[in-house]
């Protein structure tokens, strides 16, 4: 769907500068943004690599098991059908530390295999749990204590504080993410968005038969 919303505007960019007489202004544009991308795109590889060094250093010295230990009274509280040493929850725990780091292109990965090990977890295959639906509200409103890809793309095009939206920026995310999650935690009281048991049963028979056919 987001492809053609893009595809859109370009034509009604195109259209439109083609009636104003001003197609050449469009074009010089297009290639015009498409260096500043590549600038841009540039400016960041020194940033990522740096913190992806950085977080792949502390899960080999330990410290993301250290960091599960230490949010180990929230972990329990957010997802307590989950058991603390699972590897879902180490998974989660380095999602939630590269969106704090700002890397979001570092933490969508680190996303998937924590809803995969989730999914290990999931008696109903077909249906999300509530760990999961709690993980992607908090991975949605990721509350991001460094905005490095966003401090990235303002050194870039020559800002003069890069760093002043630090306070604002978490600001923001810490609101977004208390209000996901405590819509999420809401949400899932409510009787309409329980599975009935019958309905549980059932999709554990399918699932059982399923995996005896494979």
């Amino acid at each position: 769907m987001l492809n053609y919303i893009w595809f859109a505007l370009i034509i009604i960019a195109i259209i439109v500068g083609a009636i104003n007489g001003r197609i050449d202004e469009v074009t010089q544009a297009a290639f015009q943004y498409a260096e500043t991308s590549v600038n841009i795109a540039i400016g960041l590889i020194g940033i990522m690599a740096l913190w992806l060094g950085i977080m792949n250093i502390a899960q080999e010295a330990g410290l993301v098991k250290m960091l599960a230990r230490l949010i180990k009274p929230i972990s329990k509280r957010l997802f307590p059908e989950i058991p603390p040493e699972h590897p879902a929850m180490g998974a989660m725990v380095l999602n939630i530390a590269a969106n704090w780091l700002g890397l979001s292109n570092a933490a969508t990965p680190l996303g998937l295999k924590a809803m995969e090990e989730l999914q290990k977890l999931n008696e109903t295959k077909d249906t999300a749990t509530n760990a999961m639906a709690t993980f992607l509200a908090l991975n949605t409103g990721s509350i991001t204590l460094i905005p490095a890809t966003i401090i990235g793309v303002r050194l870039t095009l020559g800002s003069q504080n890069p760093a002043e939206i630090i306070g604002t920026t978490i600001f923001a995310s810490a609101f977004a993410t208390i209000f996901a999650v405590s819509a999420t935690k809401i949400l899932q009281r409510l009787p309409v968005f329980k599975m009935k048991e019958t309905d549980r049963s059932t999709a554990s028979i399918k699932n059982s038969d399923h995996e005896e056919g494979k």
